[in-house]
């Protein structure tokens, strides 16, 4: 027995304990868990993309090396994880991508859209009961009209340096002439028992006898190399508005046991939107994420409003793992963030945040309040807080949420710089395969019940709404110079706030470089059990927690941070990359 597995086998006995939960397989890991590789992380003077393979991160790469600007990499990056990490995202769903490009910062948003002829009870039952898990996700039913590419034409319009046709090479030649099946893909295909029901993905992704593919099998898709060929000569345009839109709506309406309502005209009607940016000062930093329909940016903004009343340096962990002390405030921190998380947040374009707005919800004194309630004790359960002149109440969120996502981060040789996290839900989407690509189930972003007690949910499902996601695509400046010090973002459901949270303490707080920060073990609570990566914490921390009335869930917590992070070796300024050991991904730069 190695040593890493007599420590997972130790962990494991602990879950059958009375004080530490086993894990809860409602709230499994949206990609599960495919291994733990060591990394190094990666230094680079100039430029550099972080993402979560290495054929995508060569792409991304060589467009930097030609000249290209952060969001052309990002555009490269992007079409080959369609090829080779279908399960993660790619053209068929959605992203958020915040941008700096030397002076400003924007928000991209690229969420998918609800159907227009979609109502609030899309998941739910005729006795007004939620459908379940499965029943929500496979199917057409849960499809948005896909958002990513509009988005992703829109920055490259005003930020881009490289035509948009030579963004698609890579990712064309990728398709034409095949990719090496990864291990976390086979993994990820032998494990999934819905994506081979869909004919076209059965004969894509299954070989003979219905097993897929084997590690290291040349995989190639001629049909998506057809339509990113159209794509790269028409724009965006190929995609929403011609016969890939109707082959879209066809897949989805005509599913044979769960069929949806998206339509080509749903399709054809999407637009991306630039927003403002969610963007506090935390210490010596400014930290800036994604807004609404994002949560990502307010949760992360409060739990840092909430961490600077506590003297997080002395929480340091020691031989790379948080102590007791540490887990208890960054747990009880998380609870009171996600509390207000699932009582407000959704789309504002439909639903208004409570009080003032944003400021409201990330105002200094009122996050100090909230920072009271952290006593020697868990809460256990965190209340939605008031924020200053709140006058509406709003029913609790019940979103299913198991995205199954990917991140990329980007500096190039120009100054600008970008955090993009992108998604297609669940992995491998609705389970739905057209034209080379998989279709996402975005749609069971929202609540799957349409109002509580409390009165009506924020995050209902309403026509051309977008729903609220957990995606914090985020990046740091050094207050007193304004320059971008780190870009960084991850997959993994609505965890994605405490893995993201993580590295920025770990970093801004613990003096830990990027990839050390990513490295750390996972933690935190979503208000409910304190979750801990299996096998990366001591029993004595376990019953420390315990002690002080954690209800503590162990389980894989499957992270894919990639971030790049400015530092200075003797005086000489470089990017330094990291890339989380739990997935495929690497940072490569000049």
């Amino acid at each position: 027995m190695t040593p890493r597995q007599a420590v997972l086998a130790l962990a494991l006995a602990f879950a059958a304990t009375p004080q530490v939960l086993a894990q809860d397989t409602r709230q499994a890991a949206p990609e599960a868990a495919t291994g733990y590789t060591e990394k190094a992380g990666w230094p680079a003077k100039n430029y550099m993309v972080a993402a979560a393979n290495p054929l995508a991160v060569e792409a991304g790469y060589r467009i930097l090396k030609q000249g290209g600007s952060a969001i052309d990499a990002a555009i490269a990056t992007q079409m080959v994880l369609t090829l080779v990490e279908p399960q993660s995202s790619g053209i068929g769903g959605g992203a958020f991508l915040v941008h700096y490009d030397g002076k400003r910062t924007q928000a991209f948003d690229g969420r998918e859209t609800a159907p227009s002829k979609a109502d609030e009870h899309l998941f739910e039952r005729p006795d007004g009961t939620p459908l379940s898990r499965t029943e929500g996700i496979v199917g057409g039913r849960s499809t948005g009209a896909p958002g990513v590419l509009r988005m992703l034409e829109l920055a490259h319009k005003e930020h881009g340096k490289l035509p948009w046709k030579a963004l698609f090479a890579p990712a064309i030649k990728l398709s034409e002439e095949g990719f090496a099946v990864s291990p976390r893909l086979n993994a990820l295909l032998t494990g999934d028992v819905h994506l081979r029901k869909d004919k076209e993905a059965a004969a894509y992704f299954y070989g003979n006898g219905g097993k897929p593919w084997p590690v290291g099998h040349i995989l190639k898709n001629p049909a998506l190399a057809r339509t990113l060929r159209e794509i790269a000569e028409d724009g965006a345009d190929a995609f929403y508005k011609g016969h890939i839109a109707r082959d879209i709506a066809a897949k989805v309406q005509g599913h044979p046991t769960n069929p949806g309502l998206l339509s080509a005209q749903d399709i054809a009607n999407y637009r991306p939107k630039v927003r403002t940016p969610v963007c506090s000062d935390y210490r010596a930093w400014t930290v800036c994420g994604m807004p609404p329909p994002s949560s990502g940016g307010i949760a992360v903004a409060q739990m840092l409003g909430m961490f600077e009343t506590f003297d997080m340096r002395a929480l340091a962990p020691k031989a790379g793992v948080p102590g007791p002390d540490a887990l208890h405030v960054f747990s009880e921190v998380g609870r009171l963030a996600y509390a207000d998380r699932n009582r407000y947040a959704a789309d504002t374009d439909f639903v208004p945040l409570p009080g003032r707005g944003l400021p409201s919800l990330i105002d200094k004194g009122y996050l100090a309040q909230r920072a009271k309630l952290v006593g020697t004790r868990s809460m256990g359960e965190a209340p939605a807080g008031k924020p200053p002149g709140m006058d509406v109440a709003w029913g609790t969120d019940n979103a299913i949420e198991t995205p199954s996502t990917s991140h990329v981060s980007v500096v190039d040789g120009y100054g600008m710089g970008l955090a993009m996290t992108t998604t297609i839900e669940d992995a491998f989407g609705s389970r739905q395969f057209v034209n080379g690509f998989i279709l996402n189930n975005q749609l069971t972003d929202f609540s799957f019940s349409s109002r509580d007690a409390d009165g009506p949910v924020a995050n209902r499902v309403q026509a051309n709404k977008r729903p609220r996601s957990a995606m914090s695509p985020t990046i740091v400046f050094d207050r007193k110079t304004g320059k971008l010090v780190l870009a960084v973002g991850s997959p993994g459901g609505p965890a994605i706030i405490n893995y993201v949270a993580k590295v920025l303490v770990g970093t801004l707080d613990w003096g830990l470089n990027v990839q050390q920060a990513i490295s750390l073990p996972n933690f935190g609570s979503r208000n409910g059990p304190t979750e801990l990566e299996v096998g990366r914490f001591p029993s004595t921390t376990i019953e420390a927690l315990s002690s002080r009335g954690h209800k503590v869930r162990l389980g894989e917590q499957t992270s894919g941070l990639h971030g790049i992070q400015r530092i200075e070796v003797h005086g000489v300024p470089l990017w330094y990359g990291g890339a989380d050991p739990r997935r495929e991904g690497i940072a490569k730069g000049d």
